[in-house]
């Protein structure tokens, strides 16, 4: 059997990523019988300046690409559906707002030396927190609840928050992508030099996969 390496580059607050990591998680599941996956969350920041409190969704979308509200909501309702339809939900409303995704992402990298089950079930969580619950995932609280209903220990994801643990590692982490030439997500790079790139539907990520396969 196979075995591939998938560096799944993301942000919480991407939701495209939400897309792109329901349509991976199940091509995995169609070739679990051809390849052994390995699967790693890394962090990217979209909005890395997100002041304290967030910022209204639509507000910012419109100022960041020029967008009317009309195409702001339009595209939102898309990325809904696609989300849906991979068995990610998300629920676009109009009060919707966007906040800073760092201590998430520390809180992604803890999970990841607990095991890659557990760093799924936080990433799905979290991405579900974000775009469906939208809750603050700068908030100390939301982050230890979402880390408690993913099955890891909440007691451990506060001391993580509260210490600082993994703040340098991500931030190494997020270069080191940057210098790769990650400059949008999710990007996803398989056995270190195949990329595939956006939220992708289920096949395009199952074929894929099973071209890496092949080539062992």
């Amino acid at each position: 059997m196979s075995k591939i390496t998938i560096d799944f580059v993301s942000d919480v607050a991407c939701p495209w990523c939400a897309v792109g990591l329901g349509g991976l998680l199940a091509a995995i599941e169609r070739v679990r019988d051809e390849a052994e996956v390995e699967l790693h969350f890394r962090p990217f920041e979209l909005n890395p300046d997100m002041p304290k409190g967030g910022q209204d969704t639509i507000e910012r979308l419109m100022a960041k690409y020029g967008y009317s509200r009309e195409q702001v909501q339009a595209n939102r309702k898309v990325i809904s559906e696609r989300a849906a339809a991979v068995g990610m939900r998300m629920r676009m409303a109009d009060d919707n707002r966007s906040f800073n995704t760092f201590d998430a992402h520390r809180l992604l990298y803890w999970a990841g030396l607990e095991g890659q089950g557990s760093q799924t079930a936080l990433k799905k969580r979290l991405l579900e927190t974000y775009h469906y619950d939208n809750q603050d995932t700068s908030d100390v609280e939301v982050l230890v609840q979402a880390a408690a209903d993913a099955g890891l220990d909440a007691a451990e994801a506060r001391a993580v928050l509260a210490s600082g643990r993994y703040t340098e590692e991500v931030r190494k982490e997020e270069a080191e992508w940057r210098d790769r030439g990650i400059t949008s997500v999710p990007s996803v790079i398989l056995n270190g030099k195949y990329l595939v790139s956006g939220g992708q539907p289920p096949d395009v990520f199952e074929q894929a996969l099973r071209q890496v396969a092949r080539e062992g």
